[in-house]
């Protein structure tokens, strides 16, 4: 997960936190506010654990919404490692690195957005069209959710 930060029409500042799963380049979740603290993420994690299940590992920067004491502390109750990158070394988690990217130029980039709740309303439109129709070469052209359905069709018919 990272932070991507922007900016409304009238000069208010808002961030999005990015969650990704890096198996199938999916989007989890993409939060978005003004101010998006520690309690904010737990949060939003949270409501992914009870949605997706616990991963082993979340790959994070080393930005304070991570370090701080209750995200470590949420992290070691619920049994997930936080793999965090080297400082200064962004391409130790290049999937949502690049997703950031593409959502800058795709989305953030060509709107003057009017408020966050319009900035919601976007990125929930472009996140659904991203994880359902949009293939990816390192999926073998498939959007990110056909890819994991294929997967787990294979998985089925080895065990």
């Amino acid at each position: 997960m990272d932070f991507i930060s922007d900016s409304l029409k009238d000069g208010q500042r808002f961030r999005c936190l990015c969650v990704m799963d890096d198996f199938n380049r999916e989007i989890l979740a993409i939060e978005v506010d003004t101010s998006l603290p520690s309690l904010r993420v737990i949060r939003v994690l949270g409501q992914l654990l009870e949605l997706r299940g616990t991963p082993k590992q979340i790959r994070v920067d080393n930005g304070p919404e991570f370090l701080a004491d209750r995200m470590q502390q949420w992290a070691e109750a619920h049994q997930i490692e936080l793999g965090f990158i080297q400082p200064g070394k962004p391409m130790q988690n290049a999937f949502v690195e690049r997703f950031n990217g593409s959502l800058r130029r795709e989305l953030l980039s060509r709107h003057w957005f009017r408020s966050i709740k319009q900035v919601r309303q976007f990125v929930q439109n472009w996140m659904m069209e991203y994880n359902h129709y949009r293939p990816h070469d390192g999926l073998e052209h498939l959007s990110p959710i056909l890819y994991a359905e294929k997967k787990e069709s294979k998985l089925e018919i080895l065990i």
